[in-house]
Order: structure tokens, then sequence, then C-alpha cells
């Protein structure tokens, strides 16, 4: 983890006679937007090997530095074939904190050598194709929205977040929201956050011109519904992060730290592809940032992959 203190040598421009960084207005200022951040990792990024031997991957993922969890769906049921309580238990015993979790907005109706669901958007190339027909139940915010809050306070979660939702129409998007908003109330009494996860199809205008992630923010409380930020996702919209951070401040308390190659087709490993993360930890203060999550949708190559994006994290930070 970046210190204060690295932050400060590396600055430059700021030295002890009080001059501060260009487009901060104070010492206080620079020490307060230094990255300071656990390292953490969304699951879906090991899909395979986490399906596979659940307990065995996440003692891998510790050893390769990342100290916060975020879960996702998964083909055993439950958390990855664990209880909530009983998961809490195991990511702790590791070293690791289990911070969110992922969960889809609607039903999700697979069929098989489909694309995975809600939260691994299309367009991704090195995705394999993989027979969901025999997936176990998955619960969804729209029907399971209080079990999900229950559950996600069992686990001692920070934040429940909608991996995705259907968008496509004004209606669909309307619904959506009638969704988040009961959800973020239930989740505040609950004492949890509650968070939505974009793709780049949220950036397309849908009927009447307006795009979904317009009507979702400008619809839904902001302190009920804040956002998870994917900036590689953001990236290839033509979205730049420190704008949005502007346009919202505080509602972005999560990031996804995902990165894509010039094709904006291709997800790779952080640091290998067009992301300026530098730039958008410029902005973490006024974006909201607690916590951060590397993501890799199935990274081909498993811990080796994110073992890369964690090293290039640290030297990015």
């Amino acid at each position: 983890m970046t210190t204060r203190r690295d932050f400060l040598r590396t600055a430059g421009t700021l030295t002890l006679g009080g001059a501060v960084l260009p487009g901060f207005a104070s010492v206080r200022d620079v020490l307060d937007n230094a990255p300071a951040y656990p390292i953490g990792i969304q699951l879906f990024t090991l899909f395979g090997p986490m399906n596979e031997d659940p307990k065995g991957t996440l003692a891998k993922v510790a050893t390769a530095g990342y100290k916060e969890i975020e879960s996702a769906f998964n083909l055993r049921g439950g958390y990855y074939g664990y209880s909530a309580r009983d998961f809490r238990a195991l990511v702790s015993d590791l070293g690791m904190t289990w911070r969110a979790h992922h969960a889809g907005g609607a039903p999700f109706r697979p069929r098989p050598q489909q694309a995975p669901p809600a939260g691994a958007p299309a367009g991704t190339t090195q995705r394999p194709a993989m027979d969901f027909s025999k997936m176990p139940p998955m619960l969804n915010l729209r029907d399971n929205y209080q079990q999900l809050i229950d559950e996600a306070g069992e686990g001692g979660l920070a934040y429940l977040v909608c991996s995705s939702t259907p968008v496509g129409t004004v209606d669909e998007i309307n619904k959506s929201i009638e969704v988040f908003q009961k959800t973020g109330e239930a989740a505040k009494k609950a004492g949890i956050g509650f968070a939505y996860h974009n793709h780049a199809t949220e950036f397309d205008p849908v009927d009447g011109g307006k795009t979904p992630y317009e009507l979702i923010l400008s619809q839904t409380d902001k302190d009920l519904v804040k956002m998870e930020l994917d900036l590689a996702w953001a990236t290839k919209a033509g979205k730049d992060p420190v704008a949005l951070f502007s346009e919202q401040p505080g509602r972005f308390p999560l990031w996804h730290i995902k990165d894509i190659k010039s094709d904006l087709k291709t997800i790779t490993e952080v640091g290998n592809g067009v992301v300026d993360f530098k730039k958008a930890f410029t902005a973490a203060r006024k974006a909201g940032l607690k916590y951060i999550f590397v993501e890799q949708d199935m990274a081909p190559g498993g811990i080796d992959s994110i073992t890369t994006s964690y090293t290039n994290l640290k030297k990015i930070l």
C-alpha cells in the first residue's frame, strides 16, 4: 500500500515551505487524496477456480497480496457453497475482509452454453462458453432483496451491489429504479450500503434520448443508491471517470479497477490497457471512494493474471 510518506516523496512539486501540487488547495488536500486503499478483488475474476476449489483459490488470492473480497455469482450456490456466516469466517481466517457482494437486479434465465449472466457483459472476447443449465437458483434483488440484505448482514458486508439489471428500455429502467429504491431503503435500515455497478450499455441512449445512467442517478435517492463505477466500461463508453465524479460527488464509494485494451473490447490485466487509473485516483476523495476491487472477467491467466494486476496496481498507486 502506498503510504502518505511515499506519496509526498514522489509528489515533486510539494516542498517543506508549503507549496502545493497543482489542483490541490493545501497540504491537507494532498494528504487526503493520497491513495491508501487496501487492494481488493472481485471474485468473478476467478470464476472457474472459485467454483472448483473456493478455499484453495482464496488462499492463493491472499498470498498474491489482496486484502478485501467482493463476491459474485457462482455455480456452487450461496456463497461458493458456504453460508454467508461461514464464508465470512473463511475469508477472515485467510487474513482478508469480505466487503461486498454482487447480486442481479432481476431473475436470470440461462440457456445451455450461454455466456455468463448479469455482471459479465457481452463483448469480452476471452470469456469461454459455459453451460449454466444446471446451476443452482440465483437470488435477485427484484424478488429476494430482503433475503440478500439479511445475508449481507450475516456476512458483515459493507455493501450489497447490483451487478446488472435490464436497462434496454425506459420501462425496464423504471422498474429497475423501483427495485433500487426499495433495496436501498431496506439496506439502510440494516446498516448496509447499496450500489449499482455499471457496464458500457448504461451510457447508451434509450427511448427519449436519455441514458440509463442519467435516469438511474437522477431518479434515485443519492443517499440510498450509490454507484460502483467500473472504470474500464466507463472508458469503453467514452466517459471520463473524473468528470462523472464531479457531476455526482460522493456517490462512488466503490470502484472496479478493470483495464481494457486499445480495441475497447478485450479486458486485460490492470496496467496492460488504456484506462487512466492515476487520473481517476486524483479524484478519489471527490468520488467518495471507500473500496477498490480488481476485476478481469474470467481472467484467462487465473492467479497469474491477478498477480500481474496487483503488482501493476501497486506501481500505479
